[in-house]
């Protein structure tokens, strides 16, 4: 089993410079890669294969750094390539740019290259550099990726490989989640997340330091600074968010054996209904993230319903499909059959809570995470062509 753990490092001067220019590197090789791959593939109609090697005898520059930073890029071509001709959604390689990218590269552990000793971290072509490890790793280290935030701040994430057995757990205590616009989600039983909006808190701050940035000259050293200052307010903002999502799906993975959770797609539900900064303040995608890995080590589930099952409309009692509350500005509404009133989102939260613990029953027997999940998919597609045929 692998895990990643991610620290903060804080590296010398020498070994700032030495990032910087494998930074740099890995971002040339490849985009150098990626032009070479393009212009054989439009002349000859054949895709080029092609290594950092070729090119070090006419850039020796190459050589300083590590070589297998500059493998790794490589490797990131191949499956952007891969990825292009899967799937034609995730869109053609795009060459990386100096101030746009993100900077990082990842290397390899080969015969402990990489290794923790005395609060340092041992980087090849770099040395030593300080680490803060605020809790201890298992396994034997795979790879390091080093990253350098807009904020001039510096962080390591470390893959690890262990031997570890997921723990069997009897599926007994469900809970069905509903996403909410305001509150992030609401529970099956009546609990809402009351989720902080930290973007919101902060945008007006937000918008005085982009004013205050903007006028500054560039080039000049009050830009950078004013740069630094817009970016450690977007990372304040990133940590709040992310301590809050990881205590949220902490306590759920906790307490809970099953979350049942819907397979929204928020980036059409933010471009539909013009919420985009506040879909995006939310995070919802992120906490379902953090719930699937969660949930998983201990051995639980989480189980994610079709996006199409009508969860608002259908009433919890009596099961009668009420099409009126396709209105989203319908909050509240009572049940012309048996006369229940219901609360949208906690309503919501039950049906799909109950369409969770029906799924779970079907897929008894199933064995390993991909079972479960296939099992529960054909389940999911089943029950969509039932509720299309009684449609028609």
């Amino acid at each position: 089993m692998n895990r990643a753990y991610k620290f903060r490092i804080y590296p010398n001067k020498e070994q700032r410079i030495m990032f910087a220019k494998t930074f740099g590197c890995v971002r040339f090789v490849y985009n150098l890669m990626l032009s070479d791959k393009i212009k054989h593939y439009q002349q000859t109609g054949k895709i080029l294969s092609v290594t950092p090697a070729r090119y070090k005898s006419q850039y020796e520059w190459l050589k300083e750094v590590d070589s297998l930073a500059l493998a790794n890029a490589q490797l990131n071509l191949q499956t952007a390539y891969k990825n292009f001709f899967s799937n034609k959604k995730a869109g053609f390689p795009k060459y990386k740019s100096k101030k746009k990218s993100r900077k990082r590269y990842t290397t390899n552990n080969q015969h402990g290259s990489i290794r923790i000793e005395g609060g340092r971290i041992k980087l090849p072509k770099v040395g030593y550099v300080k680490i803060v490890q605020h809790r201890p790793m298992m396994g034997v280290i795979k790879s390091v990726t080093v990253e350098q935030t807009p904020a001039n701040k510096y962080f390591v994430s470390i893959l690890v490989e262990y031997e570890s057995q997921v723990p069997e757990v009897s599926l007994q205590k469900f809970i069905g989640l509903d996403f909410s616009m305001h509150d992030l989600y609401v529970t099956s039983g009546g609990e809402r997340a009351d989720y902080p909006r930290f973007f919101r808190r902060h945008e007006k701050k937000l918008a005085r330091l982009c004013r205050w940035y903007s006028r500054r000259k560039q080039g000049s050293k009050n830009r950078e600074r004013m740069r630094l200052r817009v970016c450690l307010e977007y990372e304040r903002i990133t940590n709040q968010r992310t301590d809050y999502l990881h205590k949220k799906s902490y306590n759920l993975a906790e307490n809970y054996d099953v979350v049942c959770i819907e397979t929204l797609n928020l980036r059409t539900v933010s471009r539909q209904l013009r919420l985009g900064k506040s879909v995006s303040d939310n995070s919802f995608g992120k906490l379902r993230e953090m719930l699937r890995y969660k949930l998983y080590f201990r051995g639980k589930k989480l189980i994610e319903i079709d996006k199409w099952y009508p969860s608002s409309q259908i009433c919890n009692v009596c099961g009668y499909k009420n099409s009126a509350v396709k209105d989203l500005s319908i909050r509240e509404w009572e049940c012309p059959k048996c006369g229940a009133e219901h609360d949208r989102g906690i309503n919501a939260a039950i049906n799909l809570r109950e369409e969770g613990k029906r799924l779970a029953a079907s897929t008894v027997g199933t064995t390993g995470s991909n079972a479960y999940g296939e099992g529960v998919r054909r389940l999911q597609s089943e029950k969509l062509a039932e509720t299309q045929s009684s449609s028609k």
